[in-house]
């Protein structure tokens, strides 16, 4: 079975050879996206799985795409988004801090960091991906976005890690100087100021394995056509599918 690699073009094998990842060609082939991360790595075959989804041809092993560092990833970003919000808002209290942490971890915004990179066309997808276009979808981009930072973490240590977050979501703190309104009390608000009633959230589907699973909420409003979310915990699925409900109403929280 083909797959396509992190420049485009087709290969045969799933996992990046050894030569490969070893050698100044695979320094060559990353260096404008290692650029761009601001950080370059020692061990480059960290940055190739970081860049490997499981639909590639034997990246079905713990260690062969980023679906491992997709976990470890999530957890050094929350703990340095913690700490700067921390500094960034010393009298804040932590009812304010919370939907501000949640809106600078949650996919959505990591995905929109990966595409600022431009990351999309290193991604090692397998033929079925590369061609319904994965390349620029926000669920990849944001398992990437995490996974990135996991081999960041692991070849340069947490100050290595920190400082690309730092970099790259200072932006995002700075985007709004109010905390953003938590998505399901704005559905909830919107959808009494209809006279719909309460949304009601339902768990559709559970996905992947236990230290990574895949939950499915849907939620409905009145008589209107559900939506779905899909989130690592029933929580955040729950408030993807309130934001993706929202916007497909046209109506913006923060108004």
């Amino acid at each position: 079975m083909a797959d396509i690699d992190p420049l485009g073009s087709v290969i045969v094998r799933g996992r990046m050879n050894e030569t490969q990842t070893q050698t100044g060609a695979a320094k060559g082939d990353l260096g404008a996206l290692m650029a761009r991360l601001g950080y370059n790595f020692n061990d480059f075959s960290l940055l190739g799985r970081a860049l490997t989804h499981t639909s590639v041809d034997g990246a079905s092993g713990p260690d062969a795409s980023y679906e491992r560092l997709e976990f470890l990833g999530d957890r050094v970003l929350g703990l340095v988004i913690a700490e700067m919000l921390l500094e960034t808002f010393p009298n804040a209290a932590e009812g304010e801090l919370a939907p501000r942490f949640n809106a600078l971890v949650r996919r959505e915004t990591v995905a929109k960091v990966a595409k600022n990179l431009d990351v999309g066309p290193y991604l090692r997808l397998g033929i079925g991906e590369h061609q319904t276009g994965g390349r620029e979808k926000a669920a990849i981009l944001a398992d990437v976005g995490e996974s990135i930072i996991a081999a960041i973490y692991l070849d340069g240590g947490l100050p290595a890690a920190a400082a690309f977050i730092r970099n790259e979501w200072s932006s995002e703190i700075k985007l709004k100087s109010a905390p953003p309104l938590d998505a399901k009390t704005a559905l909830q608000e919107w959808s009494q100021s209809k006279a719909l009633g309460l949304p009601e959230y339902r768990e559709t589907s559970r996905m992947g394995p236990d230290h990574a699973p895949r939950f499915t909420i849907e939620v409905r409003v009145g008589g209107l056509e559900p939506v779905q979310g899909i989130g690592k915990a029933k929580r955040e699925a729950e408030q993807l599918a309130a934001q993706a409900f929202l916007e497909r109403e046209g109506v913006n929280p923060d108004d």
